[in-house]
């Protein structure tokens, strides 16, 4: 037995496996799409507290950041993430089809599943910590706007990754100028298989609008499951351009 599958071995009775790098982390396995479609600048919407960013930045990314998070608390972690990184810009704002005030449900797991739209029993009884604990009303506006005050221009290789709890058609109807102007190369949205917010996306329209905009699936990782059915709900899917 060689050193490496005595190591194996040893570690697996911790409940722990060791697999070579990175083939098993979708985040890696993004990077590595990013590093060949030569992607410049991520946009980061939906940012939360920052885990996307400084996951691709540990999996070796080392362009450029845009991040957008509405709510204050998340944005408050977001930007000390981002202090340090001087490549990386935060702005605390929603981002939508339209410029004004949107009210955000806030939502008890640390905001990750916060969303314009209210949530539904489908997905509060697969994850109970999710429920609504507030709302917070806030500046929106649209990416095809906002993007070319900060440098992102069709000459960008830009890649759009959209977080948005089943608001992402919003967020797409908001940026069809960047995507007319050629400046965004890759996408990735987070698609629900059931319905888990009131009027959201689909999946199939959500592969249909990537298809509309020229792009090809290049990734489909899973992101949450009913723990008690083991139904698969929400998944992340990566495009790029053909």
């Amino acid at each position: 037995m060689s050193y490496k599958q005595q190591v194996r071995r040893f570690i697996r009775q911790f409940g722990i496996d060791l697999v070579r790098y990175p083939l098993h982390d979708p985040l890696a396995r993004t990077v590595k799409l990013l590093a060949s479609n030569r992607v410049d600048c991520v946009i980061d919407v939906g940012a939360n507290d920052g885990g996307f960013a400084t996951a691709i930045r540990r999996f070796g990314y080392s362009g450029r950041i845009i991040s957008f998070e509405p709510l204050l608390e998340p944005f408050e972690k977001l930007r000390k993430q981002a202090e340090s990184d001087g490549l990386w810009d935060v702005h605390r704002c929603a981002v939508g089809a339209a410029s004004g005030e949107v009210t955000i449900h806030v939502s008890g797991d640390e905001a990750k599943s916060s969303s314009v739209l209210e949530m539904l029993p489908s997905h509060t009884n697969a994850a109970p910590n999710s429920r609504p604990v507030g709302m917070q009303t806030v500046h929106q506006y649209r990416l095809d706007r906002l993007l070319p005050d900060l440098a992102v221009s069709p000459s960008s290789r830009a890649f759009l990754k959209i977080d948005v709890e089943g608001y992402e058609n919003a967020v797409l109807d908001g940026a069809v100028g960047i995507f007319a102007d050629g400046g965004v190369v890759g996408l990735q949205l987070e698609l629900s298989l059931v319905p888990l917010y009131s009027g959201a996306m689909t999946y199939r329209e959500g592969l249909d609008r990537a298809e509309g905009l020229g792009m090809r699936l290049m990734g489909l990782d899973p992101v949450f499951a009913d723990a008690e059915s083991g139904q698969l709900l929400q998944v992340d899917a990566v495009f790029f351009v053909e």
